[in-house]
Parts: C-alpha cells; structure tokens; sequence
C-alpha cells in the first residue's frame, strides 16, 4: 500500500500540472502512470488526482470571477445577457469537458467571467475529471495486471503516454457531428 507521502505526492503533482493554463496534460494520463508507479487503490488515486485537479481550475475559475469585477458597462451587459443563455447547459458542458481529455480553459474562464455558481462549478468540475481519473487508474491498472508478465512498467507508461495523445487527437479533430449526421443519413435512406 502507497505511504501517506506517496498518496500527498498525487495531489499536489496533479494540483501542480493543472495550475500550469493551457499546458498541463491530461488527468487521464495522470491518473494511469500514477497507478503504475504507485501502489494505491485506483479510486483513491482518482479522487486525489481529480481533487488536485479541480483545486488548481477553481484558481483559474476565481481569478476569472473576481476579474470579471472590472468589467463595466456594455461589455458587462452583453456577459450577464449570454451568462442567462449560457448558464443553462453549463453543469453539463463543463462536467463532459472536465471527464474528456479536451482543454478546460475556453469553458472555465467564461464561466469565471459570467460568474457561474461557484459551488456548482467545483461539484460539476470535480464529478467530471474523478471520471476520467477514476478511468485512467483502473485502466493502468488493469493493463499493469494482464500485460505486466510481457511488457514493463516503464512500455506500459509510455504507452499510457502515447494512447492519451492519441485520444486527445481524435476528440479535437475529428468532427463528432458530422460522422453522426453521416450515420443517421444512411439508416433514413
């Protein structure tokens, strides 16, 4: 079983990769070359990964709202207008951007600035990489348990590595809507 030093290790590493805006990777990836290399439950190190995560946005999130402060006039207007428009499918928009591999920021600055619920933002946010999180552990640790007797750790994490590019590839170029559109075109005629 993982020390307590280990298992603080997790939090602030994730808290630390996701801090960095635009640039950290995923928490997937996190989350997997974590149980490679430590010995822990996959649940506890999907909730300390996701409780990192979340912790380092909600600093985004909050610098975002208080700044949202400065913002007069019309530009205020036009944000509390889109906020009421927006607001409406924003528990679930940042809840499936924060359980994919897809950047956070273009949805948690916004929401920063159309000062969005805190509380439903960090529950929304949180719910959504312990996900993923959760996810990438028992994947690694799976793969870890049947693969371990043929392929070392060290493949297993840069294979770990190079799927989580893969996916995260695929899910920003390829145009979900139109394979849909193109599959229910075929089954219409």
């Amino acid at each position: 079983m993982a020390a307590w030093y280990e298992l603080l290790g997790i939090l602030l590493t994730s808290f630390v990769l996701n801090i960095i805006p635009f640039a950290g990777p995923s928490n997937l990836l996190i989350a997997s070359n974590t149980a490679l290399l430590i010995d822990a439950d996959p649940m506890t190190i999907g909730f300390l990964v996701a409780f990192g995560s979340v912790s380092a946005k909600f600093i985004h999130y909050l610098i975002a709202f208080f700044f949202s402060g400065f913002i007069g006039g019309k530009n205020r207007k036009r944000l509390d207008t889109a906020g009421l428009k927006i607001k409406r499918w924003a528990f679930f928009t940042l809840f499936i951007v924060a359980a994919t591999p897809l950047p956070d920021e273009p949805v948690v600055i916004p929401l920063g600035l159309l000062k969005y619920n805190p509380a439903k933002f960090y529950l929304a946010y949180f719910l959504g990489k312990l996900c993923i999180a959760i996810t990438g552990a028992y994947l690694a640790s799976l793969g870890q348990r049947f693969l371990a007797p043929w392929i070392s750790s060290d493949i297993l994490m840069v294979a770990s590595i190079a799927l989580t590019i893969i996916v995260t590839i695929v899910l920003l170029k390829v145009d979900v809507e139109k394979i849909k559109e193109k599959i229910f075109k075929r089954k219409v005629t």
